[in-house]
């Protein structure tokens, strides 16, 4: 298959390999890098030259693995694997004195629910840890944690691969949202009821939420929305001040209604269960600074029953 076999020096030359197989693009590759696009293209073609193989062909679809880049794949990725351990096993990690960065992926209610806590527990045991939050589209959790470009996802991440170890938190479910005072005065409304109201529509990148919108539609639960918003942050204000009613996950409504202002209704139909969980790769198992802030978060959140 080859006419030479690459060495230690071509270390970076196998994580260009990892990137375009994760991304299908040199672009993307050189982002996640940090590489130009000029770049990526001269080691692909020294990868190329290697393993006398094009690897990866241009497609309108992106760059498409060929069969020897197809077998190349899965011992590369048990390589990579090796050294990830190796190197973390020889790590310390004291969260008191530690100074690191971490980097989660969350959507922007994970975000309002999950955020407060963690930084007040990290200002109070470990002051030298800084958080960088990104929000990858669920398809891209999987690459983007087993390169290591994300350390942690937290939320609703369905259809990761057996690769990445998931601990379930708790599960949510949505549920309408009214001011304390409004004119529907039932504990549990109906579906006609729910129809009647007149609505906010919060936009967010929760996919658990976006979800739960599409099965709506399934059940064809027409809705009369007054106002679209591009967030949902300000939703719950408008909600407070009017008649309006929007419709959240039922850890969002609680942890905005510490003040009881709202009245927070069940849905009188069942939907398919919101698993709340944190995620990290098997590749980094050993590394004891992403297990410790995973742990952590397990044991602020997790509700017992899950």
């Amino acid at each position: 298959m080859t006419k030479s076999t690459p060495g230690v020096t071509d270390l970076n030359l196998l994580r260009v390999f990892m990137a375009i197989w994760d991304l299908r693009s040199l672009t993307a590759a050189g982002d996640r890098l940090d590489l130009t696009q000029s770049a990526v293209s001269h080691a692909l073609r020294r990868l190329r030259t290697l393993f006398d193989d094009p690897l990866f062909v241009r497609t309108p679809a992106g760059m498409v693995p060929t069969d020897a880049a197809v077998r190349l794949y899965p011992p590369l990725t048990q390589a990579f694997g090796i050294i990830n351990v190796a190197v973390q096993q020889l790590a310390r990690f004291d969260p008191a004195t530690a100074e690191r960065v971490f980097r989660v992926s969350m959507s922007d209610m994970s975000e309002f629910y999950f955020l407060p806590p963690i930084l007040a527990m990290l200002e109070n045991t470990a002051r030298g840890i800084r958080i960088e939050v990104t929000n990858f589209p669920v398809e891209s959790v999987t690459a983007a944690m087993r390169s290591g470009k994300v350390d942690l996802a937290l939320g609703y991440v369905p259809g990761l691969d057996p690769g990445c170890v998931s601990k379930t938190l708790f599960v949510d479910e949505h549920v309408c949202v009214v001011r304390a005072g409004h004119p529907l005065r039932t504990l549990k409304p109906t579906k006609e009821e729910l129809a009647g109201l007149r609505y906010v529509y919060a936009s967010t990148n929760a996919t658990g939420h976006r979800m739960v919108e599409q099965w709506l539609e399934e059940l064809n639960l027409k809705r009369d929305v007054v106002l679209r918003l591009p967030h949902f942050v300000v939703a719950p204000e408008i909600v407070r001040n009017t008649d309006l009613a929007v419709i959240f996950p039922r850890s969002i409504a609680q942890r905005f209604n510490q003040n009881e202002a709202f009245r927070i209704l069940p849905l009188p139909f069942s939907l398919p269960p919101i698993e709340i969980q944190v995620h990290s790769h098997a590749q980094f198992s050993a590394d004891p600074g992403i297990a410790w802030l995973r742990d952590a978060i397990y044991e602020m959140f997790h509700q017992p029953g899950f």
